[in-house]
C-alpha cells in the first residue's frame, strides 16, 4: 500500500465543540507537559526498548519493535479507508491483544477513539453516537455478551455520519465490514512505506489535539464525552507510573477494561511511558493464571473483584508474590488485605482516579497510616485541589470534609459538545467539581486526602459506573411504580452493586427484581446497570429540603446486609 497524503488537520473543527487549555495553563505546564503526541511518545520508547516485552497476554507476546510495527500497518490501513483525520470511532473491545493495537493504529492514523465498553447496548451506543457523530464504528465480533454486529448496524441506520464498519475476529467476513486483520497482510517492504505514512500524518498534529474520547460517569443521564489530548493524556499516566515505581522491564497486569480511562492511563500508558509490558486477559481466574506464568507481575491494580478472583486460585496468588506494590480501588482498605499482602518487601497503597484527570496515589514512602488510611495526594506538584463546601461553594476549614475540586496540566476545562453541563460542572476559575467528598490530612510530604463520600448519585459497580438517575428515570416508566430511588450497597465481590427502594403505585404490587431487570433488557439498558436488589416501601425518607435521602438509604441497606450476614 501506497503512503497516505494527509489533509490539512479539521483539528479546530473538533476543538470548537470542547472547552480548550487557557494558553496560560499550558505556558503554565510547559516545562510537563510534552510536545509529543501519544505515538510519538510511544515511537520514542518502542525505539529505546525494541526488544524488549510491550505486550503479554494469555496466549501470546510482542517486543516493542513487533508491536509498532504492527500499529503502523494497520494504522496505514486505516489512513486508506477515506476517513478525515480527527473522525471518531466507536471502538468495542473485550480484554485481548487487538484491543491495545487497535488502540494505538487509530491514534496513528490520527482517528479518535470512543471508549465505549462491549456490555453498552442500544441504550448506551445510540446516545454515545448522538453526541459525538462517530464516522466508523470498530467491533469485536466474537464478544459473547451480545451480537456486536447487528448492534453496529443499528447504529449506523440512525446515526447518518456512520459510513465505515471495522471488524476483529470475524470467522466470516461480514457484508460491508472491513476486517482490520486485513491491514496486517504486506510484504516486509511496507514496514518502511507504513512508518514513514504514520510520521507524515504525526507531523500534521500538535500536543494539544484530542486523542481520545472517554466516558463520563457523573451525569444524569448517559454518559458524557470526556476529551483527552496527547500531551495531557501521556503525562497523566507518565506521572502515575512513576508513582506505582513502574521501570523498564517491569510487568503490569491490567484486568479492567482496557479501553477505558482506568485500563489506558493506570495500565497501557503507564507501562509503556517507562519500557514496560503491559499485559492484559479475560477477567477470570483461568486467563489471568495463563497471564502471570507468562511473566512476573511487579505492579497490580487490585479492586474487590480481583482480589476474590485470586484468592480463589492458590496457583495464580502463588504466581503474584513477585508483586512490589499492590493497588487497592473501589472502597475501604481492608485489614486482612493489608496483613495477607504486606510483606517480603511488597507494599500496598491506594489511588483514586477520574477519567476527567486528576489522579492521586498514596506514595511509596509514604508511611503505612497514609498508605492505608487515604488515597494519597496528586500525582503532579501543578495539581490544584480546593475543597468547597458543596452548598455555598466556599473553602471549608482546614481538616472538614467538603467537595473535591480540580485543575491542572492534565484535567480536562470542559466536556464534549456539552456546554449547559459544563456550567455546572466547572467553577468559574476552571476548576472540576468532581462530586466526591474528602477530607485533607496535613503531614509530613503531604497533604493527603482521605475519600469519605461522594455527591455524585453513583454506583460504582467493580470500576463500571452507574448512573442513579439515569436508570431512575427509565424505571418511573413502569406502570407498577410511583417512586423509586437507586442506591448503593456494599458488596464484598463488585465494591457497589445497586439496590432499587420503590413505593408502588396505587392498587398495584411493588414489582420484583426480575421484573425491574426484565424491564430494563426490554429498553437495551447495558446489564452492569441492573438493579439487583429492590426493597419495597410505603415512601422514602426526605431530608430537611424535601430531597429523597439517600444517604439514609445506604445506610438502611449497609445495615439489612450485615444483618442478613
Amino acid at each position: 500500500m501506497s503512503a497516505v497524503t494527509v489533509a490539512s488537520p479539521p483539528w479546530a473543527e473538533v476543538d470548537a465543540d470542547q472547552v480548550p487549555y487557557p494558553a496560560e495553563l499550558i505556558a503554565a505546564h510547559a516545562a510537563v507537559r510534552g510536545t509529543r503526541t501519544i505515538p510519538q511518545e510511544f515511537r520514542k520508547v518502542a525505539d529505546a526498548f525494541a526488544d524488549a516485552p510491550a505486550l503479554i497476554t494469555a496466549d501470546q507476546s510482542m517486543t516493542f519493535a513487533e508491536l509498532d510495527e504492527r500499529t503502523d500497518r494497520v494504522a496505514l490501513g486505516l489512513a486508506g479507508l477515506g476517513l478525515d483525520p480527527g473522525d471518531r470511532v466507536l471502538m468495542q473491545f473485550t480484554n485481548c491483544s487487538w484491543a491495545v493495537v487497535a488502540w494505538y493504529a487509530l491514534l496513528k492514523a490520527r482517528l479518535v477513539p470512543v471508549a465505549t465498553l462491549p456490555q453498552h447496548r442500544e441504550h448506551e451506543v445510540f446516545e454515545i453516537a448522538e453526541q459525538c457523530q462517530p464516522a466508523a464504528h470498530l467491533i469485536e465480533t466474537q464478544f459473547p455478551g451480545q451480537d456486536l454486529a447487528a448492534l453496529a448496524r443499528l447504529t449506523a441506520a440512525r446515526t447518518p455520519s456512520l459510513r465505515v464498519l471495522l471488524t476483529v475476529g470475524a470467522s466470516d467476513p461480514l457484508s460491508g465490514a472491513m476486517a482490520i486483520e486485513e491491514f496486517e497482510h504486506s510484504g516486509p517492504a511496507a514496514a518502511a512505506a507504513a512508518r514513514a505514512a504514520v510520521e507524515q500524518i504525526q507531523a500534521g498534529i500538535g500536543p494539544d489535539a484530542v486523542c481520545c474520547l472517554q466516558l463520563s460517569g457523573g451525569t444524569t443521564s448517559t454518559p458524557k464525552l470526556i476529551p483527552r489530548r496527547h500531551a495531557e493524556y501521556w503525562l497523566n499516566a507518565k506521572l502515575y507510573a512513576e508513582g506505582m515505581g513502574v521501570e523498564a522491564g517491569d510487568f503490569v497486569p491490567h484486568l479492567l477494561p482496557v479501553i477505558h480511562n482506568a485500563g489506558i492511563v493506570c495500565g497501557l500508558h503507564t507501562a509503556h511511558s517507562k519500557g514496560a509490558a503491559f499485559g492484559t486477559c479475560a477477567p477470570n481466574a483461568d486467563a489471568f493464571t495463563a497471564l502471570v506464568r507468562r511473566g512476573r507481575p511487579t505492579q497490580l491494580m487490585m479492586p474487590p473483584p480481583v482480589r476474590e478472583m485470586v484468592d480463589s486460585a492458590p496457583e495464580l496468588k502463588e504466581g503474584l508474590q513477585s508483586l512490589r506494590f499492590v493497588v487497592w480501588v473501589l472502597g475501604k482498605l481492608p485489614a486482612d488485605m493489608i496483613e495477607e499482602w504486606e510483606q517480603r518487601g511488597r507494599l500496598v497503597g491506594q489511588m483514586f482516579g477520574q477519567s476527567e484527570g486528576l489522579c492521586m496515589i498514596t506514595p511509596l514512602d509514604a508511611p503505612a497510616e497514609i498508605r492505608h488510611g487515604s488515597v494519597g495526594r496528586p500525582l503532579s506538584p501543578l495539581d490544584e485541589v480546593l475543597i468547597l463546601d458543596p452548598e455555598t461553594g466556599d473553602e471549608v476549614t482546614p481538616g472538614e470534609a467538603g467537595e473535591l475540586c480540580c485543575r491542572g496540566p492534565y484535567t480536562i476545562r470542559g466536556y464534549y459538545r456539552a456546554p449547559e453541563r459544563n456550567q455546572v460542572a466547572f467553577t468559574a476559575e476552571g476548576f472540576y467539581k468532581s462530586g466526591d467528598i474528602v477530607r485533607r490530612i496535613e503531614a509530613p510530604g503531604g497533604p493527603y486526602y482521605a475519600l469519605e463520600d461522594r455527591i455524585k448519585d453513583l454506583i460504582n459497580r467493580g470500576g463500571e459506573k452507574v448512573n442513579a438517575q439515569e436508570i431512575e428515570k427509565l424505571l418511573l416508566d413502569h406502570p407498577a411504580i410511583a417512586e423509586v430511588a437507586l442506591v448503593a450497597m456494599p458488596d464484598p465481590r463488585m465494591g457497589e452493586r445497586a439496590c432499587a427502594f420503590v413505593v408502588p403505585a396505587a392498587g398495584t404490587t411493588a414489582p420484583s427484581k426480575q421484573d425491574l431487570q426484565q424491564f430494563l433488557d426490554a429498553h437495551n439498558v447495558a446489564k452492569f446497570k441492573w438493579p439487583e436488589r429492590v426493597e419495597a416501601r410505603d415512601e422514602l425518607p426526605r431530608t430537611s429540603i424535601q430531597k429523597v435521602d439517600k444517604k439514609r438509604l445506604r445506610a438502611e441497606i449497609a445495615a439489612l446486609l450485615a444483618a442478613e450476614a
